[in-house]
């Protein structure tokens, strides 16, 4: 068996390699690392104690435990990203396994593992693409957009066993699904499941708040939309125009949009009383501080924010899950076999100091354990034109005077997507986050927002 800090040094050596740009990698030593897309590693002195706490409590992790599998965990997700883009259409899925979490990638052409091994990933040759098996669920959800498949509580891709993965209470009720869609049983696992899962719409969850005076939700993670602050949450928890009030029963906002069934995500904008904060509630643990968006790969940890059941961990089991409820399907969503109970929905999923989405619904409880699905946060934000608040984001535009001389393509009141790349005082910078530019936000004095390329 290779020995774990062997693994971990050909990992770190390999993202450098993979992702070209990277400002470098740091291991434990308590300074951030980034990779090609600006997000910042966490540093292991700034992890939450709450967030340590639970991982030990729910993995079985010691402190340098939990630091080492979230510094491996983020090294791995660069190399993945990396190979996802130079395999192409070879590209099968990847995840992590283990403790010292080992990354491994899957392809559909032997003569990829060479490349996958020299980036310092275990290579896996299987019979689907990625983009295949996605394709395959895309025709199931578009089959049960129309009208949502009784019996069939959730569908997946599972990267672990290259099928796209049916649960049914009946397998009648798989075949009819996928007979509608056009499947092919040769892509397909159908498994027996007995899963009802429910949204936890009138519950409470992150911190509190309250629907029209009634129903209580938790707040997801804090956004900004221009200069006007809010918070997103699950879609079923209202729709637009539904006012709220916050943990202190004061009035606080109102849903500006929601989506659900499809999608189970929304957004509330708040009265100038209140603040938003790059922080996650720690129940009591110490608030855990949110540093950017990055997507955490399969297998990695994630932990969960809740006002009914606080914190609690596990692991991410599949990205882009579709889950029946009583009210539809909602597609896209991440399956965890973090517990949740009713009053944890919209709250705060995260993995490290990463945000991953806010918690849709599931089943079991956190006294025997369960499946709980959440809403990935980049979607929402995405469909709203939202900015993630984080420990590097602006609360205000500043006041001073621009750095750097004026001029180039950046421009007040645009709204820029993550990735877009504009020049501004005779240098290129590049989009971390969505978000509509506002006076003072100039590429060079909002690194949250630009990195200089």
């Amino acid at each position: 068996m290779e020995r774990p800090i062997l693994r971990r040094r050909a990992l770190v050596a390999a993202t450098a390699a993979v992702a070209v740009g990277a400002l470098g990698l740091a291991g434990l030593s308590g300074v951030a690392s980034a990779d090609p897309q600006g997000a910042t590693a966490p540093a292991a002195d700034r992890l939450s104690p709450g967030l340590l706490e639970a991982m030990r409590r729910d993995l079985g992790l010691g402190a340098d435990e939990a630091k080492a599998r979230i510094a491996d965990e983020y090294r791995a997700a660069a190399v993945a990203r990396g190979l996802e883009k130079s395999l192409g259409a070879d590209f099968a899925g990847a995840r992590v396994s283990g403790p010292e979490a080992v990354l491994t990638v899957a392809t559909t052409d032997r003569a990829d593992v060479a490349e996958i091994t020299a980036a310092g990933a275990r290579a896996e040759v299987v019979g689907h693409s990625l983009d295949r098996l996605d394709a395959a669920k895309s025709a199931l959800d578009a089959v049960a957009l129309k009208k949502a498949p009784k019996d069939v509580p959730s569908w997946y891709v599972d990267v672990r066993t290259n099928r796209l993965v049916v649960n049914a209470a009946r397998t009648a009720a798989a075949d009819r699904l996928l007979d509608a869609a056009g499947v092919s049983r040769a892509l397909v696992r159908v498994v027996h499941s007995t899963e009802q899962p429910r949204t936890y719409a009138d519950l409470r969850g992150g911190d509190a708040y309250y629907m029209n005076g009634s129903g209580r939700c938790s707040i997801g993670f804090p956004v900004k939309r221009g200069t006007q602050n809010g918070y997103v949450s699950a879609g079923h928890c209202g729709t637009p125009g539904v006012t709220t009030s916050g943990v202190n029963q004061q009035a606080q906002g109102s849903f500006q949009g929601s989506t659900f069934p499809g999608r189970d995500y929304s957004w509330v904008a708040v009265n100038a009383n209140w603040t938003p904060r790059a922080l996650v509630n720690g129940y009591g643990n110490g608030d855990v501080t949110v540093a950017g968006s990055t997507q955490a790969v399969v297998g990695s940890s994630v932990c969960r924010s809740g006002s009914t059941t606080g914190w609690h961990c596990g692991t991410i089991q599949q990205h882009d899950t579709s889950v029946t409820y009583q009210e539809g399907t909602v597609s896209g969503v991440t399956r965890t076999n973090v517990c949740a109970e009713p009053g944890d929905s919209g709250g705060s999923f995260i993995s490290g100091s990463q945000a991953q989405g806010v918690t849709s619904g599931g089943s079991g409880n956190c006294s025997q354990g369960g499946t709980t699905y959440y809403q990935p946060i980049n979607p929402a934000l995405s469909a709203y034109g939202l900015t993630l608040v984080t420990s590097g984001t602006p609360t205000d535009p500043p006041t001073g005077p621009p750095t750097g001389e004026p001029g180039g393509t950046w421009a007040v009141g645009t709204t820029y997507a993550a990735g877009a790349v504009v020049t501004y005082g005779g240098a290129s910078y590049r989009c971390l986050q969505g978000h509509q530019a506002q006076a003072g936000w100039t590429p060079p004095d909002v690194p949250a927002l630009w990195q200089r390329i």
